[in-house]
């Protein structure tokens, strides 16, 4: 695929993912979830916010597909969607921290 092949529809789902990732607190869950999968109530206890808002923002993730769940029960677990994220985070981070 080239530049070329992409289509007015792709170019707006690109626009919503970056989008996404604008966010600082939608940042910070991407990035504690980088590292493992956790559920509502631990990102609520790392990130010090009510659980209102991070529901709120991770299903803006979701709905965007940077992050998944997965059912254990009654609880939901959420991860990031694919190693793509994780790799789009790491070289941003990596890009805007290099001096």
């Amino acid at each position: 695929m080239t530049i070329q092949d992409i289509n007015d529809e792709e170019l707006k789902e690109v626009s919503q993912f970056y989008k996404a990732l604008s966010d600082p607190t939608r940042l910070k869950i991407l990035i504690n979830l980088m590292e493992e999968e956790l559920n509502v109530s631990t990102l609520v206890e790392r990130l010090n916010m009510e659980q209102s808002a991070v529901s709120h923002q991770l299903k803006l993730l979701r709905t965007n597909r940077l992050v998944k769940t997965r059912r254990e029960g009654k609880g939901v677990y959420y991860s990031l969607d694919d190693q793509h994220v994780s790799d789009i985070l790491k070289q941003t981070i990596t890009h805007m921290t290099h001096h």
